[in-house]
């Protein structure tokens, strides 16, 4: 039976990527988008001429919106029935001191990072049953960092979210989480950008897509790994080597 996995914000740079890397491995994949419809079009036109036997589909869900947010795991059973995988990749990564944040920037931040992500854990558990799920947070919450206050606060949530869920579905359902570091640069900034950031971590260059594929594939793998997290940053995680 072709296994199923839906990946929030599909369609461009990370969750793209992971829907290329399933496609390729006999995965049928949801695209999940909100604004990038041509992005999402075009990749489910590739995905689907690639590997015509499996099916690539676009669902689209703003998830600052939480009525749109709990209409979307449903939407994807509907057409795939239960399925076995759930990606929460998408986020929005604004920055903001604590005493500059806005009520609006600290809702955008939550609402998107953390709060859309907990309720399709609950729906998925409810309409799915089992499988897995993996959170994409950031190694920022390692830190307490705050020129991107409301934004990290939302990745330690939603970590803190994974350990939950990961102990309350088990053992039919995996929830574990991956935080990269310096992986790909802002659409506005070239690599000059990257490699600069680089510099300030372990590693001393910035680690691209490969590492989270990796850490992608070793928890799908390890059939006895729940409520972990993987680092794929190089070990920024560990602080600056001064």
């Amino acid at each position: 039976m072709q296994q199923t996995a839906l990946i929030t914000g599909a369609s461009k740079r990370i969750g793209k990527s992971m829907a290329i890397h399933l496609a390729a491995k006999g995965w049928n994949v949801a695209v999940h988008f909100n604004n990038s419809e041509k992005p999402a079009d075009d990749l489910i036109a590739e995905l689907s001429y690639k590997y015509p036997g499996q099916q690539f589909n676009a669902f689209r869900a703003n998830l600052a919106d939480i009525d749109e947010v709990i209409a979307l795991i449903p939407a994807v059973v509907g057409v795939y029935g239960p399925f076995q995988l759930l990606i929460n990749n998408a986020s929005v990564f604004d920055p903001g001191y604590l005493i500059k944040t806005s009520p609006e920037l600290f809702e955008l931040q939550i609402n998107i990072n953390l709060k859309a992500p907990f309720f399709l854990m609950r729906d998925f558990a409810s309409h799915c049953k089992r499988g897995n799920i993996i959170n994409f947070v950031d190694t920022r919450i390692t830190n307490n960092k705050s020129n991107f206050a409301a934004y990290s606060l939302s990745k330690k949530g939603l970590w803190e979210a994974t350990k939950m869920a990961a102990l309350e579905f088990a053992p039919a359902i995996r929830v574990n989480a991956i935080a990269p570091g310096v992986t790909l640069a802002p659409e506005d900034r070239d690599e000059n950008y990257l490699l600069n950031l680089a510099q300030l971590i372990p590693m001393k260059r910035p680690g691209g897509i490969e590492p989270i594929i990796k850490s992608f594939d070793y928890i799908l793998e390890n059939q006895h790994l729940t409520g972990q997290l993987l680092f794929a940053d190089g070990g920024e995680n560990l602080g600056q080597n001064t």
